[in-house]
């Protein structure tokens, strides 16, 4: 007799996603603001890793840390998980923002998001053009093939305002200084962010409380694909669309399984099934807030969400430093 198929149980795994997030987060809190990236990054690493591998889920790792000979841990590929479990893709950022950390500057996040495998696009580390809105508009009120200051028109008549009424997040890099005198020449405002353009795209998803109602610019294709799985929990639309500066990252694409280099990805062709996801905020920001340590103490703060019910969750963690148990 054949068995029966694991179901993909997301209620039942949600929680052990957010451990694992949290886990990336305190073991990187002693380095906040210690001007140490790569210190920060491998003590979130190494902790993610651990939490994973607690974790009941045949789970392959297809956005990570890099390739196999660049990454010894939570690489593409990789095989996490106690194996007694679901089948599932993994999406992570151990450390989302890791000069933000070393700076101590705002937004730095650990991230994660499982679904069933199969179903997260196998982003290669290259650029990706990305735009993104909020919840509540209709499908495709705009698009990668118009101009910034086309985007920004259409959702201002489709949000019943004008564009000086528009705020747009933009990460400040010399690649977007055409872009941003574009946004400019509309009216619209302009939140330009250093880094962690996963935060970024989320703070669309709740511009109420954010005040950015649509994110625009390239940047990393796996936090694309990170972004994605938050905006399929949170509501929202996003577009994708792979950029190339030379052919070594366009035999990345091919090698990913990637055969149409100028595809635009919706949110649904980047994430094709339900996903959960997770974020800690290692430093204070506008999602979470951040790592909180005194005597003897430490909070975290995290945000988990699962696309299937819609639901999120805002789970304080807190416990004595000189035992914690995630």
């Amino acid at each position: 007799m054949t068995a029966s198929p694991v179901v993909f149980a997301d209620r039942m795994l949600s929680l052990g996603l957010a451990r694992v997030s949290e886990a990336a987060a305190v073991a990187s809190y002693k380095l906040v603001g210690r001007g140490d990236e790569k210190a920060a990054d491998q003590a979130a690493v190494n902790a993610m890793r651990d939490q994973l591998n607690l974790l009941d889920i045949k789970g392959v790792v297809v956005i990570g840390e890099g390739e196999r000979d660049e990454a010894p841990m939570l690489f593409i590929g990789e095989e996490v998980g106690n194996g007694n479990g679901p089948e599932v893709d993994i999406a992570l950022d151990p450390l989302e923002g890791t000069t933000l950390t070393a700076k101590d500057m705002p937004n730095a996040l650990t991230v994660i998001a499982l679904a069933p495998r199969g179903t997260l696009l196998h982003a290669p580390d290259v650029y990706m053009d990305k735009l993104a809105i909020g919840p509540g508009y209709p499908r495709d009120v705009v698009s990668l093939e118009m101009s910034p200051s086309e985007r920004i028109e259409a959702l201002a008549k489709a949000r019943g305002c004008k564009p000086d009424d528009i705020t747009v997040c933009v990460l400040e890099r010399p690649r977007h200084e055409e872009m941003i005198a574009e946004i400019r020449s509309t009216r619209a405002a302009i939140r330009l962010i250093t880094d962690g353009d996963v935060a970024g795209v989320i703070h669309t998803a709740e511009a109420q409380r954010t005040g950015i109602d649509m994110y625009m610019g390239s940047g990393g294709a796996p936090e694309g694909v990170l972004a994605a799985a938050a905006l399929k929990c949170m509501g929202g639309q996003m577009w994708g669309r792979l950029t190339f500066r030379n052919d070594d990252e366009r035999g990345r694409a091919r090698k990913a399984g990637i055969t149409d280099l100028d595809r635009i990805y919706a949110r649904d062709d980047m994430v094709t099934a339900d996903v959960i996801f997770a974020a800690t905020g290692v430093t204070d920001g506008s999602i979470v807030a951040g790592l909180k340590h005194e005597p003897g103490w430490i909070e975290a703060e995290t945000l988990l969400m699962r696309s299937k019910s819609g639901s999120l969750r805002r789970i304080t963690y807190r416990n004595p430093t000189n035992r914690v148990d995630i």
